[in-house]
C-alpha cells in the first residue's frame, strides 16, 4: 500500500473535521520540504485552505492554489464521518495557458433576422411569438452559463466565456435550428448572432461582436460569425436569405446615392473581372441613372469581354449611357470622385482594383452574400444577398432615384439580360420584386426577344458544354464534377453553364465545372438545388456567392490539382 501511495504523483491528505493532518503520503512531505511526517492543522502549511466544522471548504473561491510557484487543482472527497481526503494534483503549463484561455470573456450579439416582417401581419400573437424566441435564447444562454439581456424588441447582447462559446461550437450552435422550427406561417424566422473573441478590451470585444453580426446580416442571415483579430468562422447559413417586403431601404439607400452623384465630378463604374451579363447590366443601368442625373460615367470594361461583344454586336446604332474605358486608363483630375461598384464586394475580383484608393467616394451594390474579404472604407454599402441578381438592385434604385428618368432600351434589356441569366430564367432566386423590376424594365423597352438572342449559345459553347458532361463524374451519388479539359480564354460562362446542365441530372442535387485559362488560373463555377450550400464550399476556396449559385478562382494549381482539392473538400463538409 504505501508503495503504491508513494507513486502518485498527487499530494493525498487525510483530515478530520477540523482540519487536522491525520495522514499524508511522501510527496507532500517533500514538498513541504520537511523531513519528518506533518502534524497539526492543515492551515499551518496551506493557509489558503480553510476548512470549517464539518470537514467543507470556507473561503476558497477556486479549486485551485499556488504552492510554491506551482498551481496545484484541489479536491475534497469524504472518506467516512469523520474523515476527509484532500487531493491536490499539479496543473501544467499547458492546461494552465487552456484553462487562461477557456476563461477568457467573449461578447456577442443577437439578432432576429426578420421579426418584423414575420409579426407584421401577426399583431394579437406578437407577444406570444417574442416569448417563444426569448424562451430558447435564453435557455441556450442559461445553458451556456451566460449573461443575457434583451435590449431591443428583436436584439441581445450576451456575455459569456470561450470555453462555453465552445459548447455552442460543438453543437454547430443548434439555436439556429431551434428558432427556424418555431411555426408562424409561411415565413420562417432566423436569427444571427456575431461574437467577439481573443481581445483584452470589452471595447474591442464589443467592436468584433458587431462587425461580425453585420457580416453575417450581410450574407443573408440564420448564421453565426465569430470574429478575432485575425480570423473569422461561419457556422449555419443553410436556408436562402427570404426577400423583403419593404422597399425602405432601397429609397434611402437611392437618395443617399442620388446626392453623392450629384456632388462627384468623376464617376466611374466597374464590375468584376469577367463581366457576365449581370455585371454589364447592372454597369449600364447605373450609367444611364447617372446620365439622367447630367453627369457623364465612364464605364471600367474589358473590351475584349465577350458577353459585351455579343450585346454590342446585336445592338447596332444605339449609343451607350457612358463611355467605356479599358482597366488602368482611368484618370481621376478632380477631388470630388466617385466609383460605384457593382455585382462584387471583393477589391481581388474588380477589374481596375488600382482605381479604388485614387478616388474619393466609393459605393457598393452587389447580391453576394458577404465575405470577408471586403472593400474598406466603402462610403455607400448596398449589399443583399435576397435579391435574385445586382442588376434586381439598381433597377430599384433607379425608380427612386428620379420619377423622369428616361431609361433607354439598351440599358432596360441589358438589366433584363442580367436578371434573367442569374434567376436562370426565373426560376432560382426569384422574388415579387424580382418580377416587379423585370415589369419595368419591359415598360421602358426592354426587349425579351433581344435577351434571347444574347443568351442563345455558339455551336462552340454547345459542344464544350457537352465535353464538361463527357468528362464529369459522380460522387456520394447526388453531387456532379465535370471538367474541359483544355485552356480557355474567358471560362467563366463555359463553366457556369456547365455546373447548369449538369445540376438537371435526375438525382443531382449540386453540381461543379471545373476549366483552366491560358494563364494556368483556374475556374470553378457551383450550383446546388439548395439541399448543399455551395456558397460555403466555395468560400473555402477563396470565392463566394449564394447558397445555390458560387464560384471561385484558383491560381498555382492544375486541372487535376484542383479537381482533387476540391472533391476532398466536398467529402469533409457532406
Amino acid at each position: 500500500r504505501d508503495i503504491v501511495f508513494k507513486k502518485i504523483p498527487s499530494f493525498l491528505i487525510v483530515i478530520d473535521l477540523k482540519g487536522n493532518i491525520i495522514w499524508h503520503n511522501s510527496k507532500f512531505k517533500e514538498k513541504m520540504q520537511s523531513k519528518g511526517n506533518l502534524t497539526g492543522n492543515l492551515q499551518e502549511y496551506l493557509p489558503m485552505i480553510n476548512i470549517q466544522d464539518g470537514g467543507d471548504f470556507s473561503g476558497l473561491l477556486t479549486q485551485q492554489i499556488k504552492i510554491k510557484n506551482q498551481i496545484y487543482h484541489v479536491e475534497l472527497l469524504t472518506l467516512i464521518d469523520d474523515y476527509r481526503l484532500l487531493y491536490l494534483t499539479e496543473i501544467k503549463e499547458e492546461t494552465l495557458a487552456e484553462l487562461d484561455r477557456g476563461n477568457k470573456p467573449v461578447i456577442g450579439i443577437i439578432q432576429i433576422d426578420n421579426f418584423y416582417e414575420v409579426t407584421e401581419s401577426l399583431e394579437r400573437e406578437r407577444a406570444i411569438v417574442s416569448a417563444d424566441i426569448d424562451r430558447l435564447i435564453s435557455h441556450w444562454a442559461l445553458e451556456k452559463e451566460a449573461f443575457l439581456r434583451k435590449y431591443a424588441d428583436d436584439k441581445y447582447l450576451i456575455i459569456l466565456t470561450y470555453r462555453n462559446l465552445d459548447k455552442g461550437i460543438e453543437k454547430r450552435f443548434d439555436i439556429l435550428d431551434k428558432i427556424r422550427s418555431l411555426d408562424y406561417g409561411k415565413t420562417p424566422l432566423t436569427i444571427s448572432m456575431g461574437f467577439g473573441i481573443q481581445e483584452d478590451s470589452f471595447i474591442d470585444l464589443g467592436r468584433l461582436a458587431l462587425s461580425s453580426l453585420e457580416l453575417a446580416l450581410g450574407r443573408g442571415g440564420d448564421q453565426v460569425v465569430i470574429k478575432s483579430p485575425e480570423r473569422v468562422w461561419f457556422y449555419g447559413g443553410t436556408s436562402q436569405a427570404l426577400e423583403k417586403r419593404t422597399k425602405v431601404k432601397a429609397r434611402v439607400i437611392a437618395h443617399t446615392l442620388k446626392d453623392m452623384i450629384l456632388n462627384a465630378e468623376d464617376i466611374f463604374i466597374m464590375g468584376h473581372e469577367g463581366a457576365d451579363y449581370d455585371s454589364i447590366g447592372a454597369s449600364l443601368g447605373m450609367a444611364s441613372a447617372v446620365k439622367n442625373l447630367g453627369k457623364d460615367p465612364m464605364i471600367v470594361v474589358d473590351h475584349k469581354n465577350s458577353s459585351l461583344e455579343k450585346m454590342l454586336s446585336i445592338v447596332e446604332n444605339i449609343k451607350l449611357p457612358g463611355k467605356l474605358i479599358k482597366p488602368g486608363a482611368a484618370k481621376v483630375e478632380s477631388k470630388s470622385s466617385l466609383l460605384i461598384v457593382v455585382d462584387t464586394h471583393k477589391p481581388s475580383l474588380l477589374i481596375d482594383p488600382d482605381l479604388l484608393p485614387k478616388v474619393e467616394k466609393v459605393a457598393v451594390i452587389d447580391h453576394h452574400r458577404r465575405a470577408e474579404e471586403f472593400i474598406e472604407n466603402a462610403d455607400l454599402i448596398y449589399v443583399e444577398p435576397y435579391a435574385s441578381s445586382t442588376s434586381e438592385l439598381v433597377t430599384e434604385l433607379i425608380q427612386y432615384m428620379g420619377n423622369d428618368f428616361e431609361i433607354g432600351s439598351l440599358e432596360a434589356t441589358a438589366l433584363l439580360a442580367g436578371i434573367t441569366v442569374d434567376t436562370k430564367n426565373f426560376i432560382f432566386q426569384t422574388g415579387v420584386r424580382t418580377f416587379d423590376a423585370a415589369a419595368y424594365l419591359r415598360r421602358n423597352g426592354a426587349d425579351p426577344l433581344l435577351v434571347q438572342k444574347l443568351l442563345r449559345d455558339e455551336y462552340e459553347q454547345l459542344v464544350r458544354k457537352a465535353v464538361i458532361i463527357e468528362n464529369s463524374q459522380i460522387i456520394k451519388d447526388e453531387i456532379a464534377i465535370g471538367v474541359y479539359p483544355e485552356p480557355i480564354e474567358e471560362p467563366q460562362i463555359l463553366t457556369a453553364q456547365g455546373a447548369d446542365e449538369m445540376l438537371n441530372i435526375h438525382g443531382i442535387k449540386a453540381s461543379f465545372a471545373l476549366a483552366s485559362t491560358p494563364q494556368g488560373g483556374i475556374v470553378i463555377s457551383a450550383r446546388s438545388t439548395g439541399d448543399i450550400n455551395v456558397q460555403v464550399l466555395m468560400e473555402k476556396l477563396g470565392g463566394g456567392g449564394h447558397l445555390t449559385v458560387a464560384a471561385a478562382q484558383l491560381k498555382g494549381l492544375s486541372l487535376t490539382e484542383a479537381k482533387e482539392q476540391l472533391i476532398k473538400l466536398i467529402e469533409e463538409n457532406n
